[in-house]
């Protein structure tokens, strides 16, 4: 049983930092979803090009590189201010978006830049917030908080995705972006209340220098060295990794492609299929806030991450829009299942001084998606989506196995510390 005292699914607003940042992290999802859904279906329409869809979907993971980085940066100078300064860039860049549309100089050639300039901060967002989690809450909660934290982006996927759509087919795209950046703005506000001024572990003196600081390439090295040398977080990146080059594709960069291209729909039935997908993943993130005291969590990640394959592999022959839609909604649930332990288990099982580091390399495997999304686009013009879909999910399939075999002991074992409950 919990040792957490009140109802297990709220305890982590008890926390005074959280009660700041979920709302926070809530706005910056929003418009991270109604940004990406918006600018995709643009960048389709315009182009008629499946090649520059995955373009502009690989440009958003192209500072995956420069994770680590944000990585030392955070444990460096606080997580929560950080956070701030990133989300201040979102806000700034959705108000030039805004204003070029307003002017009605928008092309896909200024949305590339502008997606790209984004992309060299964004895949870090993700990592920090969580990080700032794991500093300000009790291990006990840190299951519950990462589902109840998880719902800022599928309860944002969904209203994000219905509402990104929905004012840009009533209001064009001027207003919709003028929401955009509200929300960013908003964002930026709260995430100035969350976490701590400070950090909570600073870096140690240079054993040279005095209460000079090491370097940042030092860290970062040493981060590095960290997660080589653990074998339960060596083994979750290179998870990450998997999931990131031959799921996350199918599953976000390729939907505009299906609903246009397979379903012969509009942007409205896009948008209800990342609502289907997201509200499926809201509630196994709803039930993990209820459970999560009790699941095993690399055990869980692994097998849910292998049902994760076996649903899109099945979405990939879906027959028509109503049926992908329903399918979509049990792969986010069984999606939400597999990621969050994961998660969980690389915040409470890293050393307090590299947690920003650890997430920093998590964010680097978003890397994966940039090739995957790049290679998918040559073979659905060759063998179309269903096939190349089936590709990726048994090639997927068949590395989650090798990795649950390789790491065994620090994965499966009911034992091991990924294991605790």
């Amino acid at each position: 049983m919990s040792s957490t005292p009140g109802v297990p699914a709220l305890a982590p607003f008890k926390v005074r930092s959280f009660r700041f940042q979920w709302p926070a992290d809530l706005a910056t999802s929003w418009a991270f979803e109604m940004e990406t859904l918006i600018l995709g279906w643009y960048v389709l329409v315009e182009t008629g090009s499946v090649l520059m869809l995955t373009v502009f979907a690989s440009l958003q993971y192209i500072g995956t590189l420069l994770a680590p980085m944000f990585g030392v940066m955070g444990d460096r100078i606080g997580h929560r201010n950080l956070l701030c300064a990133m989300r201040g860039l979102y806000a700034a860049l959705a108000t030039i978006l805004m204003t070029c549309a307003f002017m009605g100089i928008v092309t896909p050639a200024v949305v590339l830049a502008i997606t790209a300039v984004m992309g060299l901060v964004r895949p870090s967002d993700i990592g920090m917030r969580a990080a700032l989690v794991a500093e300000t809450m009790p291990s006990d909660r840190l299951v519950g908080a990462m589902s109840i934290q998880r719902t800022t982006q599928d309860s944002a996927r969904i209203a994000g995705s219905l509402t990104g759509a929905g004012l840009v087919a009533t209001l064009g795209m001027g207003p919709a972006y003028m929401a955009v950046a509200s929300f960013y703005a908003i964002s930026v506000l709260l995430t100035l209340k969350a976490g701590r001024a400070r950090p909570a572990h600073p870096p140690a003196a240079d054993a040279a220098g005095g209460s000079a600081r090491a370097s940042p390439w030092r860290d970062l090295r040493e981060g590095l060295a960290y997660v080589w040398n653990t074998p339960h977080l060596l083994a979750a990146m290179c998870f990450a990794f998997l999931l990131n080059l031959t799921a996350f594709p199918l599953f976000t960069g390729l939907l505009p492609y299906v609903a246009k291209e397979v379903y012969l729909s509009d942007q409205t039935t896009l948008g209800y299929m990342v609502a289907g997908a997201s509200f499926g993943a809201l509630l196994g993130s709803m039930v993990l806030s209820r459970i999560g005291h009790a699941v095993r969590p690399a055990r869980m990640g692994l097998v849910f991450g292998a049902g994760w394959y076996a649903m899109l592999l099945v979405f990939a022959h879906a027959p028509h829009a109503a049926a992908g839609i329903a399918i979509l909604i049990l792969t986010g649930v069984v999606q939400s299942m597999g990621l969050i332990p994961m998660a969980a288990m690389l915040l409470r099982n890293s050393d307090g001084r590299y947690r920003g580091r650890v997430m920093g390399i998590r964010m680097l495997v978003l890397y994966g998606n940039l090739p995957g999304l790049l290679i998918s686009a040559p073979l659905i013009a060759r063998i179309g989506y269903p096939m190349t879909a089936t590709i990726y999910c048994a090639i997927g399939l068949a590395f989650t196995l090798l990795i649950a075999v390789r790491w065994r002991a620090h994965l499966w074992r009911l034992g091991a510390p990924a294991n605790a409950r």
